[in-house]
């Protein structure tokens, strides 16, 4: 079976290249959350951007465009923490399939570009889709795995 699709936009980012992403640096609860960019949508569509403004957050899907794709490649040396995990189990761009999500604050729309914080993305990655980030998103409870341990 074959998948494709086609990028509704791309990302600006301070971030030009995978190295600019220093995971030590954002590591935390922030995180990111200071890092802005603009997610520019393509003007075809457009219209699928009417009632984003409402939302203080969006779920963004997108193609790790500079990883590989690797079905083979089930294992992944995060940057936390001393030993390979389950490619699944961590936030890895080279997985399977090269798709990643993040959420970001929407800071303002203007016409096709949405002015966003929390970017962890690097210049011209290909947006795949976009949805809000609601209610049922907020999980209570969370486990955080291997994450505990480091």
């Amino acid at each position: 079976m074959e998948i494709t699709y086609d990028p509704i936009g791309i990302v600006h980012s301070p971030f030009k290249a995978q190295n600019d992403i220093d995971q030590q640096k954002y590591w935390g609860p922030q995180g990111f959350d200071h890092v802005n960019g603009d997610l520019e949508i393509y003007p075809e569509y457009l219209r699928g951007l009417e009632d984003t403004e409402g939302f203080s957050h969006l779920i963004i899907i997108f193609a790790f465009h500079k990883s590989s794709s690797d079905k083979g490649k089930l294992e992944a040396h995060p940057p936390r923490g001393d030993k390979k995990r389950g490619v699944f189990a961590t936030r890895s761009p080279h997985r399977p399939n090269a798709i990643g999500f993040t959420i970001v604050k929407l800071e303002k729309r203007q016409g096709n570009i949405l002015h966003v914080s929390g970017l962890d993305m690097i210049e011209d990655t290909p947006i795949l889709d976009i949805k809000p980030y609601t209610p049922r998103d907020v999980k209570t409870n969370p486990r955080f795995g291997w994450l505990d341990e480091v």
